[in-house]
């Protein structure tokens, strides 16, 4: 397959449409306009029958200039033949051979008039032919005239279309080499850009002023540049976060580990030195599956979430019960266990051991989880009666790798808001007069037209 730029695809593009219109003119004029001069030609021979049948009309009548230039453009003749044997045509008649034609056409004519065409001499002749009453007599009127006036204005029609259209074909270059530079200018631009992308630079904005169309591209394109830069950053970010929550727990089992091969004991024992070693290992555990979960979670955004039918109650109790010997001095209630409403339950799972778990770091001594229905809504609430947050920190919490001032490690809020948004719903925090309150706010029942952001 021949690989063309768009430069020659203007060309190709204007070239085609030259060509198809000269082939069109080619085909079809010559039909036409013959057609056309031929009814015209049958026109001068009735007018100029009429003339001579009626020669006083033009004394009362005058010819027109027009009139006198389609007379002069093709000479017609006239004879008379009657209906009676032996009686000797009147006129101008033709040969011999044309004469008998037409007169056997005239005795076979049933209407007053009839046009004919006859073939003689490499040429053609047209006649009409009219019924009349010579001296009481019937006879029938024969108008002729040869076809050089048609053939020579077709010839004529057909030169000067010629020049039009290869003046046309020279003036339609104009407007194609304009406007190969016209969509060329911004082809490389956005071209530009998008190897400066390709090449992960993607600081310098574009902005296309001119034409709505490329317009509106640029401003697509702008955009696009915008989220991935946005991207990139927030990459770095997790990355920059991730290692260095990674980076201490690391650190303290390499450093037990090589007291331990010292022979030196950093706690009192071997077992109490063993036992930091595996909490640091479970902590760093916990972390890299919120960070796999909360990529799974990212690569699920064009996806809809498995909805099946949930009960508060079912998923708030097992939470309860895994959570109550973490600290046996909170108390965790359930409220609003019987509420019914769609979601996926791994993911609403998570949710809610995220927000109890963040809430244990906090809470005195009571922790609420509350659900509840209104119309086509469900609200899920998480409530701790712990100290305040701060009002500045309230917009950051759901931000990946957030710590609060006993926070832990940051992605845990940020799987929360990522799965409301994948349920088509958004997260809150708040503080209230006991403490603070998050709060999960989605559709009661699936969506599926829905698009996550």
């Amino acid at each position: 397959m021949i690989k063309v730029n768009l430069t020659q695809r203007i060309w190709l593009a204007f070239i085609s449409i030259i060509v198809l219109v000269g082939l069109s003119i080619i085909i079809i004029y010559p039909i036409s306009i013959k057609g056309t001069l031929t009814d015209e030609t049958y026109r001068i021979i009735e007018h100029e029958q009429f003339r001579s049948a009626y020669p006083l009309l033009d004394l009362i009548n005058p010819r027109n200039e027009q009139e006198f230039t389609d007379r002069e453009a093709g000479r017609v003749g006239h004879f008379l033949i009657y209906d009676t044997l032996g009686r000797a045509t009147e006129g101008a008649p033709p040969p011999k051979e044309v004469l008998q034609e037409m007169a056997q056409n005239a005795y076979r004519q049933e209407a007053d008039r009839g046009r004919y065409e006859i073939q003689y001499g490499g040429a053609t002749v047209f006649y009409v032919i009219t019924k009349a009453q010579i001296d009481e007599r019937p006879a029938f009127h024969i108008s002729y005239m040869w076809d050089t006036y048609r053939d020579q204005m077709v010839n004529r029609l057909w030169e000067r279309l010629l020049y039009i259209l290869l003046l046309t074909s020279c003036l339609s270059l104009v407007p194609a080499i304009w406007l190969k530079h016209y969509l060329r200018q911004p082809l490389i631009i956005l071209g530009n850009h998008l190897e400066q992308i390709a090449n992960r630079d993607w600081q310098e904005p574009l902005k296309w002023k001119g034409d709505e169309d490329f317009q509106r591209l640029s401003d697509q394109f702008e955009k696009m540049r915008q989220n991935l830069n946005l991207y990139d950053r927030a990459q770095k970010t997790f990355i920059q976060h991730a290692s260095h929550e990674l980076k201490t727990p690391i650190m303290v089992i390499k450093s037990y580990a090589h007291s331990v091969k010292d022979g030196i004991l950093p706690k009192n024992n071997m077992e109490q030195t063993m036992d930091v070693i595996i909490e640091e290992a479970n902590r760093m555990e916990r972390r890299v599956i919120d960070m796999l979960y909360y990529t799974k979670l990212d690569s699920l955004k064009e996806e809809s979430p498995k909805h099946e039918e949930l009960v508060f109650g079912q998923v708030a109790f097992q939470i309860e019960e895994r959570f109550r010997v973490q600290r046996e001095d909170v108390k965790i209630l359930v409220e609003g266990a019987e509420t019914k409403f769609f979601g996926d339950p791994e993911q609403l799972e998570v949710l809610l051991e995220n927000l109890v778990e963040n809430a244990l770091r906090y809470a005195k001594n009571t922790i609420w989880m509350k659900a509840s229905s209104e119309k086509n809504q469900v609200l899920i609430t998480v409530e701790n009666n712990g100290d305040s947050i701060p009002t500045s920190d309230l917009p950051q919490l759901f931000n990946p790798f957030y710590k609060g001032n006993k926070g832990k490690f940051g992605l845990g809020l940020a799987i929360v808001k990522r799965i409301t948004e994948l349920h088509g719903g958004s997260p809150k925090a708040e503080n209230t007069d006991s403490g603070v309150k998050f709060s999960i706010t989605f559709p009661k029942y699936p969506n599926k037209n829905a698009k996550h952001k």
